[in-house]
C-alpha cells in the first residue's frame, strides 16, 4: 500500500515528541492540583507559572496578561462575548444580565470580518441575540480585509473589532496592526484569533497593536482541548462561566496543567521554528500551486499568493465535486481537506470562500492543501503526479 501523505496540517497536527515528553511527568507521577496547598500542589502551581512564563515571553507581555483556556473556540468565545458582558455590566466582577435593562452606556457595537472561523461567527450570533449590532466587513476576492472598510464600519458604541490574523482556510495573513489602530483611535479593543498564525507570523502583541489574542495548541504541534486568550493589562472583561477563581477569575475550573505544559512547549517551538520553517515550506508550496494551475485545466488558486502563510495552498476545481475528490485522494492515501474542520459534514459551501465572491458550486469544489514539519517534496511529487488524473476523472 501507497505510504500516507498528510496534508491536512490546519486541521490538526501531530503532538511533537519533545512536547510529549514535557507534558509526561505532569500526567503520572507530578499529577497535582495547582490550586492545592501542599507539595503536590505547589510543584503543579509552580509548572503553570513557568508555562504561563513562556509563553508571555513569546507574545511579549506580561504573565497575568495570558490566561489559559480549553482552545481556540473557548478563546474566541471567552474574548467576544467577555467583553461584551462587561459592556453591560455596572462593574466587571459582578456582570448583569445581557438582555434589556443592562448596562448600554459602553457601546453596543461588535465588528468582525465575514471570514472569521466558525467560533467567533457564531459568539457574533449569539450577541446579536443578547441585543448587540454587529457589521460584517467584507473582504476582497483575494482574501483581505480592507482597513478602508472598518473605517467605514466603525461607530461611536463600537466597543470591539475582530479580524484574524491569518485565515485558516485560505492562509490570507491580514494587516491586524492596521486595522488594530483604526479601531484603538476609535476607541474600541481589537481582537485577534490568531490559532492559524501561530508558528507563521510572528505573534508581538505590542507591534500588533491588540487587546486579546486567541490561540490553540493542536494546531502547532500540542495537545488537543487547550489554548490560551491574550487579554490586555485593563481590558473590561468578564468570565462567561461560573465556577472558581482560576486563571483570574475568567476561566473557571482544575487548570489543565500537563495541556498546558503541553501548549506552551508547543508554542515556544513554534516560534523557534517559525522562520527556518517558513523558508523551507514556502517553495513546496509555490512548487505545488504552480504544478496545479499549470496541469490542471479549470483550476485557480483561492486567495492572493502573497502575503499568505508558507503552509497553505487551497484550490477551487470547475465542475468537481470537493467531497468526492477528498475521497478519492484519501483513497490514493492522501489527506486534504475542503476546509475548516469545523463544518465537516456540513452541506453549505464555505463561508469563506463565498465571502470572497465564489460561486456556490466552485466554492463545493475546494480543496485544502496544508503543509507541515514532515512533509517533503516528495510528498509533493506525488500529489502532482495522481491530482490531474483524479480531477479528470471526476470530470
Amino acid at each position: 500500500m501507497t505510504d500516507r501523505i498528510y496534508l491536512d496540517h490546519a486541521a490538526t497536527t501531530p503532538l511533537d515528541p519533545r512536547v510529549e515528553e514535557a507534558m509526561r511527568p505532569f500526567a503520572r507521577e507530578r499529577f497535582g492540583n495547582a490550586g492545592s496547598i501542599h507539595s503536590f500542589g505547589r510543584e503543579a502551581k509552580a509548572a503553570l507559572d513557568s508555562a504561563r512564563d513562556a509563553t508571555a515571553r513569546v507574545l511579549g507581555c506580561a504573565c497575568a496578561e495570558v490566561v489559559f483556556t480549553g482552545g481556540g473556540t473557548e478563546s474566541d468565545n471567552l474574548a467576544l462575548l467577555g467583553v461584551a458582558r462587561a459592556a453591560r455590566s455596572p462593574c466587571d466582577r459582578h456582570p448583569g444580565p445581557p438582555g434589556l435593562g443592562a448596562n448600554r452606556q459602553r457601546g453596543n457595537h461588535v465588528v468582525i470580518s465575514a471570514f472569521e472561523h466558525h467560533a467567533v461567527m457564531g459568539a457574533a450570533l449569539l450577541l446579536e441575540e443578547w441585543g448587540f449590532a454587529v457589521s460584517r466587513l467584507p473582504v476582497t476576492p483575494d482574501g483581505m480585509v480592507e482597513p478602508q472598510s472598518l473605517a467605514e464600519a466603525m461607530r461611536d458604541d463600537t466597543i470591539l473589532v475582530s479580524v484574524m490574523l491569518a485565515n485558516n482556510e485560505v492562509g490570507a495573513i491580514q494587516p491586524v496592526a492596521e486595522l488594530a489602530a483604526i479601531a484603538r483611535e476609535r476607541g474600541a479593543l481589537f481582537h485577534t484569533d490568531a490559532v492559524q498564525a501561530a508558528g507563521a507570523v510572528a505573534l508581538e502583541v505590542d507591534r500588533l497593536g491588540v487587546d486579546l489574542m486567541s490561540l490553540s495548541a493542536h494546531k502547532i504541534y500540542g495537545p488537543k482541548g487547550v489554548g490560551a486568550l491574550y487579554v490586555r493589562r485593563g481590558t473590561r472583561i468578564t468570565s462567561i462561566m461560573g465556577g472558581g477563581e482560576q486563571e483570574r477569575e475568567l476561566r473557571p475550573g482544575t487548570e489543565n496543567v500537563p495541556g498546558i505544559i503541553g501548549f506552551a512547549a508547543a508554542l515556544e517551538l513554534a516560534e523557534e521554528m517559525r522562520e527556518a520553517e517558513t523558508a523551507r515550506l514556502a517553495p513546496l508550496r509555490d512548487k505545488l500551486v504552480t504544478g496545479v494551475l499549470d496541469t490542471i485545466p479549470g483550476s485557480r488558486l483561492n486567495g492572493a499568493r502573497e502575503p499568505r502563510i508558507a503552509a497553505n495552498a487551497n484550490f477551487a476545481f470547475e465542475g468537481v465535486s470537493g467531497e468526492t475528490l477528498l475521497v478519492k485522494l484519501d483513497l490514493l492515501g492522501i489527506a486534504a481537506s475542503s476546509g475548516s474542520a469545523c463544518a465537516a459534514g456540513s452541506l453549505e459551501p464555505s463561508h469563506v470562500l463565498r465571502a470572497m465572491g465564489l460561486t456556490k458550486p466552485l466554492a463545493q469544489s475546494a480543496l485544502r492543501i496544508t503543509l507541515g514539519r514532515a512533509t517533503t517534496e516528495r510528498d509533493i511529487d506525488r500529489v502532482l503526479e495522481v491530482l490531474p488524473q483524479v480531477i479528470a476523472e471526476l470530470r
